[in-house]
């Protein structure tokens, strides 16, 4: 299932709108006031799904992942010289990417892909498309997003 990952061009706050393959808006992500990024994710009925909460505090960016209020893991940027990199620690996961970010795959315990993730330049917000291979999968993959272009905003790209 792919997801169409778009940043709000007029927003305070980080805002992201996320459609399906057929354009329907599946959830909205809403930026609060917090020390750190906090994005708030609802689904198409504004019910409130889970959220992404940046550590402050951390030498480098670090963001816990919630499901409604229980806590699911948390995902970090690792010092690297060359080419960035991400520590996940939710589900066994592990994340694959380029030298740029922008685009990386998700990958489980056993070698599978989760999800692919690819970042449109030509736009002019942040805009993803996620193609998330079991729809199971569809909030974590979410929150993964999100928590890596979050931890590239507070590093300044």
């Amino acid at each position: 299932m792919k997801l169409l990952f778009k940043q709000r061009f007029f927003s305070w706050f980080d805002s992201y709108d996320i459609y399906g393959e057929d354009g329907s808006p599946l959830f909205a992500v809403e930026g609060k006031l917090s020390w750190g990024h906090r994005l708030e994710i609802y689904n198409s009925q504004h019910e409130y799904m889970g959220r992404i909460q940046e550590e402050v505090f951390t030498f480098l960016p670090r963001f816990q992942m919630y499901v409604g209020e229980n806590y699911i893991g948390n995902i970090q940027k690792e010092f690297t010289l060359f080419r960035p990199a991400f520590e996940l620690d939710c589900n066994g996961w592990r994340i694959e990417g380029n030298f740029l970010e922008w685009d990386y795959t998700i990958i489980d315990n056993r070698g599978n892909v989760v999800a692919g993730v690819s970042k449109q330049i030509w736009n002019w917000t942040d805009t993803y498309v996620i193609d998330v291979i079991d729809p199971v999968n569809i909030l974590f993959c979410l929150m993964i997003v999100l928590a890596i272009d979050a931890a590239k905003c507070s590093s300044g790209k």
